[in-house]
């Protein structure tokens, strides 16, 4: 047996509030053992135990790796044009997919899976550990199977998009395409997917259309998702409430009634902050949420029409400026948040037992990824 004891860490973010101080569960001067890749010990680093190898942290914060619970990876092009156009005033509208739809089902399977490759790497080089796959730019049945048979090469963290938006050929009649959804394309995804999805959205899927997809997953075993309320009001929001989605993802537009739904059903509501920057929309109101006692994760949206970053530190320094979080709340969404958003209970946190992924910051403390907004400070990343 080899462990590793990771020691002389300045600041360590363990999300176990029993292990250290506040709900970040704060330990300093501390040390944590690794053994078969999963926390053994957790203290101070003068109680130590004796271990194998050693990792010096340097006086280096230390905070679980980040769990990125939405992302969109496996796509071919990029839409530089449609978001140098936005920026001069055009509307974001969800009809843009179609765009990398067309690319997309162009692309061989070794262009896909080497730029799944890349993303996934710069996303480690930010400090993501954990992360979501979605299909969902294929669009048909073979390019949404092949779309998550390349996903599943990174992640057991797979998501069956086909409910994106619906695609040119099926225009003229979105329910026959909905019936391919929940047909045939779902018989040959599911066995590559973990979860459901659909973008119940004007201009995507309305909400009984919305819940046939979604009930036809659950039949198939997969767990329900739900893109909501990312552009006006609507009733997604309340629908992945209903159907016990662990998610609902962007939450930007909502009512007394959505807030209410998610606190009663403890439904976690993914904001993703990147989509508000990069489209100049309004921001959700995190702080809203908070309040009321809903459960918040933040994740990255990487994809590349509305939120082409990887980066996680990036979207914690953005829920600090816009969203009213502070550092920690912030820091826990982005990590134990996005653990609950895909019902994991051995990432995002560094208690005992938990998966051993470490993230290592050239800085004092967590507030850092806020305070110094766009600086690269994830310096290695130890197991996970």
């Amino acid at each position: 047996m080899t462990s590793l004891l990771v020691t002389r860490i300045g600041e360590l973010v363990t999300n176990d509030p029993e292990t250290g101080e506040g709900p970040l569960g704060v330990v300093t001067d501390a040390a944590v053992i690794v053994e078969h890749g999963r926390v053994a010990w957790v203290g101070t680093a003068g109680s130590a135990p004796a271990a194998d190898t050693h990792y010096d942290a340097g006086g280096r914060a230390v905070l679980p790796g980040f769990v990125d619970s939405h992302s969109h990876l496996v796509f071919a092009g990029d839409r530089a044009a449609e978001f140098e156009a936005r920026m001069a005033g055009r509307r974001y509208e969800a009809g843009g997919i179609r765009t990398t739809v067309a690319a997309t089902r162009a692309a061989t399977d070794e262009q896909l899976t080497a730029g799944v490759a890349r993303l996934v790497a710069e996303m480690r080089r930010q400090g993501t550990t954990t992360v979501e796959v979605k299909s969902g730019y294929g669009l048909t049945v073979r390019d949404e199977a092949r779309s998550l048979a390349v996903a599943r090469q990174f992640t057991d963290e797979t998501t069956f998009l086909g409910a994106h938006v619906v695609p040119p050929e099926h225009a003229d009649d979105p329910d026959a395409y909905v019936a391919l959804v929940t047909g045939p394309m779902l018989e040959a995804c599911a066995p590559y997917a973990r979860w459901i999805d659909v973008f119940c959205e004007q201009g995507a899927f309305d909400a009984d259309q919305a819940r046939r997809v979604l009930a036809a997953g659950a039949a198939a075993g997969l767990r329900p998702r739900v893109h909501a309320n990312q552009l006006g009001h609507g009733p997604g929001v309340r629908l992945a409430c209903e159907v016990g989605a662990a998610a609902v993802d962007h939450c930007t537009f909502l009512d007394d009634r959505d807030v209410a739904a998610l606190r009663d059903t403890g439904t976690v509501a993914t904001l993703l902050p990147g989509v508000e920057f990069s489209t100049r929309s309004p921001y959700p109101d995190a702080r809203r949420l908070l309040d009321a006692g809903v459960t918040i994760a933040l994740a990255s949206d990487c994809n590349p029409g509305s939120s082409f970053t990887s980066s996680m530190p990036f979207c914690v320094a953005l829920a600090v400026r816009e969203m009213g979080m502070t550092p920690a709340e912030a820091v826990w969404a982005a990590t134990a948040g996005g653990a609950r958003a895909l019902d994991r209970d051995d990432v995002g946190h560094l208690g005992v037992g938990a998966r051993a992924a470490l993230v290592v910051l050239d800085a004092p403390s967590y507030r850092h990824l806020a305070y110094r907004p766009g600086v690269p400070l994830v310096v290695d990343v130890v197991g996970g």
